[in-house]
């Protein structure tokens, strides 16, 4: 009889490295309309538009397609960076396409909306870090739709001086720039971005416009500590940040950073019961919570909760 070599450890074959928890049954997408998720699409497909929606998978598209919100991003769909926990593509980026703030702006009265939300990939390349192109987006979209309220969702402008005035000047409704973790990840999930690099855009974009709603985001489930998280939540409070969203991270495929575990819901209803003790105008906290999840909704909060404060 032939004798057949064996792998050594047969269970270990073709296994992959970070290999997909099974996901719980209270992550579940919605389509609630459909004919307006397919409007949407049409003008997004129609009119060569990028959004975070498509290119980092977010789960709850079909949901806010329904409702014709859609995220849109700029200044391309490769990234400069190769964060561990994301799916937008890496690599070199293409030219910044000077037609971009009017075709942002006729997307905006295409799909009438109320309320939009503007992110980006990571330009390092750019020496203002695409800070220029931000402020021209807002403008257009402004001037073209001037009842519709904007808020911006930008990198980090890392080692780009005071680039970020720039966003500001235009004058956004919210300048939004997510955490994402806790300090003891970065190194392994956000290896081109710095904690307090983050925290001191924040700190300095609420000195230099006292007007516009500063907003940042959070993902659990990377294996960081409970009291990491409240240690986070100090920290944006410490630079007058007025509204946080804490969401669970979700893997996106075997070669990204391997979910450490999936958030209850009740967990994280504690979670946003601490952040709402600490003093931020607005709290949002569920397992599908992202940064523009429900964002027009949540800045119609802002204003009431701004408006009791004040």
């Amino acid at each position: 009889m032939e004798n057949k070599i064996r792998p050594r450890h047969p269970e270990k074959v073709n296994k992959p490295a970070n290999p997909i928890k099974k996901k719980p049954h209270w992550i579940r997408s919605k389509l609630l309309n459909s004919k307006e998720f397919f409007l949407t699409k049409t003008v997004v497909n129609k009119d060569n538009l990028i959004t975070v929606c498509q290119e980092a998978n977010c789960p709850n598209i079909t949901e806010c397609w329904s409702k014709r919100h859609a995220t849109l991003m700029i200044m391309g769909d490769t990234c400069t960076r190769a964060c561990a926990f994301c799916d937008v593509k890496t690599g070199k980026p293409e030219k910044l396409d000077k037609y971009e703030p009017i075709k942002i702006a006729n997307a905006v009265k295409k799909l009438n909306l109320k309320h939009v939300v503007i992110t980006s990939v990571d330009r390092d390349d750019l020496p203002d870090g695409g800070s220029n192109h931000f402020h021209d987006v807002i403008i257009a979209t402004r001037n073209k739709n001037p009842n519709t309220t904007i808020e911006v969702l930008t990198p980090d402008f890392l080692r780009k001086g005071e680039a970020y005035k720039k966003v500001l000047e235009a004058n956004p409704d919210v300048f939004n720039h997510n955490i994402e973790t806790v300090p003891s990840m970065y190194l392994k999930v956000r290896p081109g971005a710095r904690y307090f690099g983050s925290l001191e855009l924040l700190k300095n974009s609420k000195k230099f416009n006292k007007k516009v709603f500063t907003k940042s985001g959070l993902m659990v489930g990377f294996g960081e500590t409970k009291d990491e998280i409240i240690q986070v939540m100090d920290d944006l409070r410490s630079a007058e940040v007025d509204f946080l969203t804490i969401g669970q991270y979700l893997q996106p495929s075997v070669k990204h950073f391997p979910l450490n575990r999936y958030y209850h819901p009740d967990e994280f209803d504690e979670l946003g019961r601490i952040a709402k003790s600490k003093g931020f105008l607005l709290v949002t906290s569920s397992p599908l919570t992202r940064s523009s999840y429900h964002a027009d909704d949540d800045f119609d909060k802002l204003k009431k909760n701004r408006n009791i404060i004040n």
